[in-house]
């Protein structure tokens, strides 16, 4: 019996591609139970409906080939679960995501699968201060620059200062942890971007506590050094800024220092590239990623979150 393939037609045989084009979009903006529901389909249809769809929008995508690559690890459940997500930030888009975890023989996978030839096209690698992450590229794209971030710089610093809430929390006792206690993101947020609550709620906090106030004002006054355009100017900012940890007994911010000291090449470079490389998309991209996860929590099936994630960025088809 010969078997006639139709064009037309999705991989299920039950459904044409135009239907399932329309089902892969809908679901670009909402929930796989979401669109089941509405279309009165089983969650399995739609999901593989939408597979298929993003498998198509991949293909019209092409082999990526970057010249400016961004680098970065993703969470995809407790227990440190992490996965590697690298973009093409010239076309504002991730093209690979896996690994098993963030060590640098799940770095090696993205190079291996990219080739010898387009990795030594790269220009340009934006990167966490992870080491597997550096020692990877200098490996398989010796000739790339390699630039360590705001986005992640902060977000190493902000950890500082959240580890001097915890010893804070944890030395006090009885009302005197009332101000600490529920007030995280509230001292991780910069002062502008809280409403009048949280702005109360922080002048509160930073009153109560000597040290968590000098640590805000660490934090915050080193925001400064993005705003140089030259090294020179950069350094001495930075060495300035190190120095007035002297005396306050604040280990998590020395350690910061330290890690600032030893990847000082890459912040530099990014200084001077600031301007030269979309960094904002990075920021961007994470905050998409922990959408999809929230849309897909409860699915186990880690090439349908690849696929979610690849896509994020595509046009819709």
């Amino acid at each position: 019996m010969k078997q006639e393939k139709l064009d037309w037609l999705a991989d299920s045989p039950f459904y044409t591609k135009r239907f399932a084009f329309y089902i892969g979009r809908r679901c670009r903006d909402s929930s796989i139970q979401d669109v089941a529901k509405e279309f009165h389909l089983d969650w399995k249809t739609v999901k593989a409906l939408e597979k298929q769809y993003m498998q198509e929008q991949l293909r019209r995508a092409g082999t990526p080939g970057p010249k400016v690559i961004g680098i970065d690890e993703v969470s995809i459940r407790k227990g440190h679960t992490y996965r590697i997500v690298v973009s093409d930030l010239d076309r504002k888009r991730p093209i690979w995501f896996g690994g098993e975890d963030r060590s640098e023989k799940s770095m090696d996978l993205f190079y291996g699968g990219l080739g010898e030839k387009k990795s030594q096209r790269i220009q340009l690698a934006v990167m966490d201060m992870w080491k597997a992450f550096h020692s990877s590229t200098r490996k398989h794209a010796p000739q790339a620059a390699i630039l360590f971030d705001k986005f992640h710089v902060i977000r190493h610093l902000n950890e500082a200062l959240d580890k001097v809430r915890k010893s804070e929390y944890a030395r006090l006792s009885g009302k005197d942890r009332r101000f600490i206690k529920g007030q995280k993101y509230t001292l991780l947020s910069r002062r502008e971007n809280l409403d009048t609550e949280g702005r109360f709620a922080l002048r509160t906090l930073l009153k109560a506590n000597k040290r968590l106030n000098v640590a805000y004002l660490l934090k915050e006054s080193f925001c400064q050094l993005w705003e140089y355009k030259k090294e020179g100017w950069a350094r001495k900012f930075f060495d300035n800024w190190r120095s007035s940890l002297k005396w306050q007994r604040l280990k998590p911010y020395e350690e910061f220092a330290e890690m600032i000291e030893s990847h000082w090449d890459g912040i530099a470079a990014f200084i001077q590239s600031e301007e030269k490389v979309s960094l904002g998309f990075v920021e961007g991209l994470n905050n998409k990623i922990r959408v999809i996860q929230r849309r897909a929590y409860g699915l186990r099936d880690e090439e349908y979150l690849r696929l979610k994630v690849l896509t994020c960025m595509l046009p819709a088809i």
